[in-house]
């Protein structure tokens, strides 16, 4: 089994296909989602997090090019195994230039699908993972220890963080500089798979501003992005 169940989205039009490759998977430990057209696919890729998805090419509605290739438009870097019944290197090359991480021709070895799924979400994870910053940062005036889950703010104020303040303030921290978008935020800090409104997390980032800016109507540090996620600059 693997730890903390990866989640894979599986979409595959052929209903026999489909059942046994999901029951395999889930044999594996995984936590499968299915879709069986482009449209259901991009409607579960936009309201849920995967840490994978098989895409079959030949797909109702849309085709599993134009879902690829749609995912990689809006900036979600989620790994993709492409699935095809045409095994030209055209049709291969065309897949891993609109955005597939691997590609596999059917009919495959099952053995061999279950290898590369695994592959590919043990490097999406290691992609991930960030240097931790430690038990304690300091910025400005202002000191944050995340064991006790309290800070000293830049005129001398103690106050209490919440876990999810303690969590998502060292999320942003660790990736400095980088837009960490909100389906990240929901999946790490709040471990949801299917996400609320981003007021949720709006409303951590507003009291991060009154806790930590000096002036919180003009942010030095904490900076929403417009569509796509929060970031953290020091």
């Amino acid at each position: 089994m693997k730890d903390s169940k990866a989640s894979i989205l599986l979409v595959e039009d052929e209903e026999n296909l489909h059942e046994a490759l999901k029951l395999n998977l889930e044999l594996e430990g995984y936590e499968v989602t299915s879709a069986f057209d482009g449209t259901e696919a991009l409607k579960k890729i936009n309201n849920e997090y995967f840490d994978l998805i098989i895409m079959d090419i030949m797909l109702p509605e849309i085709d599993g090019i134009s879902v690829t290739e749609s995912v990689r438009v809006n900036h979600n870097e989620v790994p993709i195994l492409m699935l095809s019944a045409r095994n030209s290197s055209a049709d291969r090359v065309l897949g891993l230039k609109k955005g597939a991480d691997d590609y596999l021709a059917k009919p495959f070895n099952l053995e061999e699908l279950l290898l590369r799924v695994d592959k590919l979400i043990d490097k999406s994870k290691k992609m991930q993972l960030k240097e931790s910053i430690g038990d304690s940062y300091d910025f400005g005036n202002n000191k944050i220890d995340f064991k006790a889950q309290d800070a000293i703010t830049w005129n001398g104020q103690r106050v209490e963080l919440s876990k999810k303040e303690s969590m998502l303030l060292k999320l942003l921290i660790e990736n400095k500089g980088d837009v960490v978008t909100r389906e990240k935020i929901l999946q790490v800090v709040w471990g949801y798979n299917v996400y609320p409104t981003t007021r949720t997390i709006d409303n951590f980032i507003l009291s991060f501003r009154k806790y930590f800016e000096e002036d919180s109507r003009n942010p030095k540090y904490f900076h929403s992005v417009r569509g796509v996620g929060y970031k953290y600059m020091d």
